[in-house]
């Protein structure tokens, strides 16, 4: 064999399907660059990493997407910070999915010339002679890894360095930030449309499980239900017995004391630190009730428009009302006309919130505020507020 059939075929000959598990290992440490380094350490600090796997995932993001640390970071942080509003860079919400899913990448490349949103939201992030003189030059990283691509693999390399310098722009930047926040379930009713795509974090290195990052975006661990795999935490798990990173944050673990507490401040942060879940027990308290009353209006037909599903319209009910469409808003409002019962289960869910919403408040009138809504919910002759009333007064801080 001649060198220029050697350069042709490249110095690594493999059968079809080695070339198509070598462009998924590939792609696959480069996800776990991004929702390691990136994501998880980068953007909110929730781990600590060794001096040299930092610089490892540096230099390969340089070579397989061009990123800059700075960029990414400030530009997710602003993401979380304006999440579904017009001052969001990637929301389909607002710019629909099929914008975001596909031009993804484009909408990072725009706001990562705002100089105001590296500014604001790029604090923390390395400024050293590697990213000043190296990093900084994009095009030079993913040509290095065309050329190492293209020697190693001879032409078959072109078309592994098309797939990885395809796979963040569509998975990344089109599925994670377009698909979602638009569909998928969710565990935690956050503000936000965010949702889980599926249960199995893998692909996508665990960010697949996007609703629960939201929920608790300092965590260090995606995954919340038992049936659900974070393939990033486990990667994780493992830098940590080998000495390589120290998790700093993971979400609470919701849990009940035997006896009522004291109204007091361990109460107070538990309850506010357990939010979602304090919400879905509140949630599966009323079901009964809720259920009860919402048959009664829906056999009057002139109180409600359109179809009614329960499930959906239980978390119409549980939402805000700037979350819900006129249709929505319609239904709520003359839904709370017919039942007195669920006007008062309403305002007390909308009370309870305050908890965690009312940031002007002090300690002492958060506590005040706690005691008050108890002593509502035990005198409303409402049984399955009453019942709550207990559960919530048992909740307790559990530490990791």
């Amino acid at each position: 064999m001649n060198l220029l059939d050697k350069i042709s075929l490249g110095f690594i000959e493999l059968p079809w399907y080695g070339y198509l598990v070598v462009a998924l290992i590939l792609t696959h440490i480069t996800i776990a660059a991004v929702t390691i380094y990136l994501h998880r350490y980068s953007a909110h600090k929730s781990l600590e990493l060794n001096f040299a796997i930092k610089h490892f995932f540096r230099f390969w993001l340089w070579l397989t997407t061009g990123m800059k640390t700075k960029n990414w970071t400030a530009i997710h942080r602003k993401h979380h910070a304006k999440c579904e509003t017009e001052d969001d860079p990637h929301s389909p919400q607002i710019l629909t999915l099929k914008k975001v899913f596909f031009e993804g990448a484009e909408l990072y490349r725009k706001e990562g010339k705002n100089k105001e949103t590296l500014d604001n939201y790029g604090h923390g992030t390395p400024d050293d002679w590697l990213e000043k003189h190296i990093y900084s030059h994009d095009k030079i990283g993913v040509s290095a890894m065309l050329i190492i691509n293209l020697c190693a693999f001879g032409t078959m390399g072109l078309t592994i360095w098309a797939i990885q310098m395809l796979w963040i722009p569509l998975f990344a930047a089109g599925v994670i930030n377009g698909v979602g926040h638009y569909f998928g379930y969710r565990n935690f009713s956050v503000a936000d449309a965010s949702t889980n795509i599926i249960p199995f974090g893998i692909l996508i290195g665990g960010e697949e499980l996007h609703n629960n990052h939201h929920a608790f975006a300092s965590s260090a661990k995606l995954s919340s239900k038992w049936y659900e795999f974070d393939i990033g935490w486990f990667y994780i798990k493992l830098l940590c017995f080998l000495n390589l990173a120290v998790v700093k944050k993971v979400a609470p673990k919701a849990s009940l004391s035997k006896e009522i507490n004291k109204y007091n401040n361990d109460l107070l942060n538990a309850i506010i630190t357990n939010r979602y879940d304090v919400i879905n027990r509140f949630r599966k308290a009323i079901k009964k009730l809720f259920e009860y009353e919402l048959n009664k209006v829906m056999d009057n037909k002139k109180y409600l428009s359109g179809k009614i599903n329960f499930n959906k319209f239980s978390n119409v009910f549980l939402n805000d009302k700037d979350n819900l469409n006129q249709s929505e808003l319609k239904n709520l409002e003359n839904t709370l006309k017919f039942s007195s019962k669920l006007v008062t289960v309403y305002e007390m869910k909308n009370d309870l919130t305050k908890l965690w919403q009312g940031s002007n408040l002090s300690t002492e009138q958060l506590l005040d505020h706690l005691k008050q809504w108890c002593k509502r919910a035990e005198l409303s002759n409402i049984t399955p507020l009453q019942d709550f009333t207990s559960v919530l007064r048992r909740y307790k801080t559990v530490v990791s």
